[in-house]
């Protein structure tokens, strides 16, 4: 059983006993938001909050779990005998008989590792967070929030679609134009003057802006294109301070945490970055005609790959809709340091990727575009490619910038792009989400063992990776007893 299903209990409970949200959210000592979150399965429910919710709710765990299951206990015992983990337990059909004799034992029992796996889930996050040397989150942290309010405005703002397109207008601009016409524009338009000068001594400071001088100083060491981004997002800033736009925004969001309302804007002033740079209808329009080739939109509008590959992702006007794509930023240790996903692919929560993802791969060849079909452990198949950006300092990488951006949609809409045209699609690569949750038992690339297997050591028997997990059928082989 997912979250979803639990959720949805929970909240039927909840209704039963004629409570709001904001009732039981104040017992439980949450809010309400994320109580909403919870109901709709868009966060994992911990045990101990479970308890305490079905405590409250004055229901019997046992019994909530068995109803939250379902109806039918064969359902409920084929999806648990299906799990990599219970394959490990070598049942026999005697034990699968007496199971079904008891069909609320057998969905209790569904039910109840259901949790178990969303429970090691949240373990996962939290030992990430102590392996980092922070505090464990109580919820979810100021990141998860800003995530929820992509989601909820699917990465679609109409409002600064229209502010960037009446700023555009207004100073005339073409497609293509050098920084000095943003530089011209901010004080024009914002009265702002402008300062390009070498950083100051070791200083990585590349932008300051002074809102009450109306002074913005940017580095010498920008590039035309990185520089157009940062006087885009400073004239961002102006509009969402000048008519509260950022206030109108966000003013449902009831944040949790106080950083996430600058994380919020400084995303709503990037997105108004990208929207005057790269102009809703005739992006989308470019995008259509070259079939989501990137390579070719970066030198159309003389921007950046990682620009456009972010713009991408915004195209959700509904007269108007690109394809639902996930987007990755990672550098060559594998840390990804962007991530956004409407494709449905889900990212981990840490402890590291899977090495065997295109946006990965690419750093073995990064003079061309790495594309391939990910197949996951689900069954779910998505099409991935990716490309190294690299930014040399004093000739080399290592002091330098090296990264690579990842975009992927789900295979069913992959033959809208220019790059799976040759990429045979029946031939997926087996991926994974993370080895901490991979359910795959034979990977030459595992780098830790999986919550979804118990480990077992046996001296007699080795794989080709150390970590891989060991089943029935590795110790019987086919046509040995």
């Amino acid at each position: 059983m997912d979250s979803a299903l639990i959720g949805q209990r929970l909240r039927q409970l909840r209704l039963a006993r004629e409570l709001t949200q904001a009732d039981l959210a104040k017992q439980l000592a949450i809010s309400p938001a994320y109580l909403n979150l919870l109901e709709k399965g868009r966060r994992t429910m911990q045990f101990p909050l479970l308890l305490r919710a079905l405590t409250l709710l004055g229901a019997d765990l046992e019994a909530f779990m068995a109803d939250a299951a379902g109806a039918r206990p064969e359902d409920a015992l084929a999806h648990l005998l299906d799990d990599p983990l219970t394959a490990t337990l070598a049942l026999d059909e005697h034990d699968l008989a007496r199971l079904r004799s008891e069909p609320r034992v057998a969905t209790t029992i569904a039910a109840l590792y259901h949790l178990y796996k969303n429970t090691r889930a949240q373990l996962d996050v939290a030992m990430s967070k102590l392996e980092a040397g922070g505090p464990v989150p109580l919820g979810y942290a100021p990141g998860d929030e800003v995530t929820d309010f992509l989601e909820r405005h699917r990465n679609y703002f109409p409002e600064l679609e229209a502010a960037a397109d009446e700023v555009r207008a207004k100073a005339a601009l073409p497609r293509r134009y050098p920084a000095e016409a943003l530089a011209a524009l901010l004080g024009d338009q914002f009265g702002v003057t402008v300062a390009v000068t070498p950083p100051a001594g070791a200083s990585s400071v590349v932008r300051a802006f002074d809102p009450a001088a109306r002074r913005l100083t940017l580095s010498t060491d920008l590039s035309d294109q990185a520089l157009k981004f940062q006087l885009a997002h400073v004239i961002g800033l102006c509009v969402l301070d000048g008519n509260r736009l950022h206030e109108r925004l966000t003013e449902a969001s009831a944040p949790r945490h106080t950083e996430t309302g600058h994380l919020i804007k400084i995303h709503l002033a990037n997105y108004f970055a990208g929207a005057l740079l790269l102009p809703y209808r005739e992006f989308f329009a470019e995008v259509q005609r070259t079939r989501y080739d990137v390579a070719r939109l970066v030198g159309l509008f003389a921007s950046s790959w990682e620009a456009v590959a972010h713009r991408m992702c915004n195209l959700g006007d509904p007269r108007a809709a690109g394809l639902p794509l996930h987007f990755l930023r990672v550098d060559a240790a594998g840390n990804v340091s962007k991530r956004y996903s409407a494709s449905g692919l889900r990212f981990p929560a840490g402890h590291g990727s899977c090495p065997k993802w295109a946006v990965h791969a690419a750093f073995m060849t990064p003079a061309l575009i790495t594309k391939q079909y990910s197949a996951m452990p689900d069954g779910h198949t998505y099409f991935c490619f990716a490309k190294v950006i690299s930014q040399p300092m004093a000739g080399s990488l290592v002091r330098g910038v090296n990264y690579a951006i990842g975009l992927g949609t789900q295979a069913e809409a992959a033959r809208a792009m220019v790059y799976a045209d040759d990429v045979p699609r029946d031939r997926p690569v087996p991926v994974g989400l993370t080895c901490r949750f991979c359910e795959r038992t034979d990977c030459s690339q595992r780098a830790a063992p999986s919550y979804k297997f118990p480990l077992t050591i046996d001296e007699n028997v080795k794989k080709d990776n150390f970590f891989s997990p060991l089943v029935d059928a590795d110790r019987h082989p086919k046509g040995q007893p």
